[in-house]
């Protein structure tokens, strides 16, 4: 995977870690980032992302009823 440096200027109410977790959690919830790729933005381990994305309304696991079947099933 290739990878970009991106340069911003944050609000003073805004810290660096918390505007690349929020940035980690929106590229996972939209699907531009793996749950691997997101933790590793955010610098965190996956089980404590993951709990995170639970705050935040986010699902882990973004199942169709078809896929989820699929996975039941097997």
């Amino acid at each position: 995977m290739a990878t970009i440096e991106l340069r911003i200027e944050l609000p003073a109410t805004l810290s660096q870690e918390e505007a690349k977790l929020l940035l980690a959690v929106k590229l996972f919830e939209v699907g531009k980032a793996s749950l691997g790729q997101a933790t590793k933005l955010a610098e965190l381990s996956k089980r404590t992302f993951m709990e995170i994305l639970g705050r935040y309304g986010v699902l882990v696991f973004n199942y169709s009823l078809e896929e989820l079947k699929i996975e039941v099933d097997v």
